[in-house]
């Protein structure tokens, strides 16, 4: 029988564990298992249940990662400021939570980098603070339009806030459009074309995704993607939706969760022209937070009701995978 070194002109390494990302047709010989192991790609995307948060709610953000999250504010009732991080298994409280306790408010940027704006206190507010991974300061300029449930999606020093309520009594439904510069915001006279609440949101301030909502007279499907200029309307979603989370980029979104009416776990992945239908959550909730991206998302919290502390983990398709190898 010929000797692997001779098929393929190398040697296999040997390996105490398994590495984290293994590349497509990368072998080697785990010593601790005493099994041959080679990498190859997730070809069906699934949900798997994570550690979940310290303090239960719905309404509340998200930002980073699905290895290095962080969730901020909320309603338990009452209001919170409430912020967590987590690291890929279990969430950490941090005793100094936002300086303005709210929810249904926005959020965008990295774990140690994040940005908090607008929400409902009551009442509904402009309110910006930047998270530097230990503690929020608050920005004494907010928001040129104070608003709630709307979305948003960027870095700290490069955000994008759209869509959302502007009163907290008699709602008036905004497609306004504003950028973060890290200072102050500035508000586009162009904004959404479906003007809507309670959507979600990815991508970057000059490549920016907004999906689902509640417009008039309902839940709506529609996605529109933003140029740093304008909106866009694109192809919409398979199912209308709103009070969802969102994911990813604005050519690798993942959208998940939401009420139709009805709650619902249903996910849909865009690939910058079309949607997909992929694989549910493992509950259905609405009103949720979300991180991380199309391959690697995260959804944590939410109502299902009540509220609840779960957090799922999104690993999708063509996310690195270790097999075992064997001989038939």
């Amino acid at each position: 029988m010929a000797e692997y070194i001779n098929i393929r002109g190398q040697s296999i390494e040997v390996l105490a564990s398994d590495p984290a990302n293994p590349t497509i047709g990368q072998i080697w010989y785990n010593s601790t298992s005493n099994t041959l192991k080679g990498g190859g790609v997730t070809t069906v995307g699934a949900w798997a249940t994570g550690g979940n948060m310290n303090t239960a709610r719905q309404q509340l953000a998200g930002a980073g990662t699905q290895t290095e999250a962080l969730a901020f504010g909320g309603d338990i009732p009452p209001t919170t400021g409430a912020t967590e991080e987590y690291n890929g298994t279990s969430w950490t409280s941090n005793p100094t939570g936002l300086n303005t306790g709210r929810y249904t408010l926005a959020g965008c940027g990295t774990q140690t980098s994040a940005l908090a704006f607008g929400g409902n206190i009551p009442p509904t507010t402009g309110v910006t603070e930047e998270y530097d991974g230990s503690s929020w300061t608050s920005n004494p300029t907010g928001l040129n339009t104070a608003r709630r449930v709307l979305s948003g999606c960027g870095t700290q020093t490069a955000a994008l806030g759209f869509g959302g309520f502007t009163t907290p009594l008699t709602p008036s439904r905004t497609g306004a459009t504003e950028e973060y510069d890290g200072s102050s915001w500035t508000s586009n006279p162009t904004g959404l074309n479906t003007i809507r609440g309670f959507l979600a949101g990815a991508g970057t301030q000059t490549a920016g995704l907004a999906m689902g909502g509640y417009a008039v007279p309902g839940y709506v499907a529609a996605t529109e993607e933003y140029d740093g200029s304008t909106w866009t309307s694109v192809n919409s979603m398979n199912t209308a939706r709103a009070y969802q989370a969102g994911a990813g980029t604005q050519t690798a979104a993942l959208t998940f969760g939401g009420d139709l009416p009805g709650l619902t776990a249903a996910t849909e992945q865009y690939d910058g022209n079309s949607w997909t239908t992929v694989a549910s959550l493992g509950t259905a909730k609405y009103l949720l937070g979300g991180a991380g991206n199309s391959t690697f998302g995260l959804a944590f919290g939410g109502g299902t009701p009540p509220s609840t502390a779960a957090t799922e983990e999104w690993t999708g398709a063509g996310a690195p995978l270790t097999v075992t190898i064997t001989a038939s």
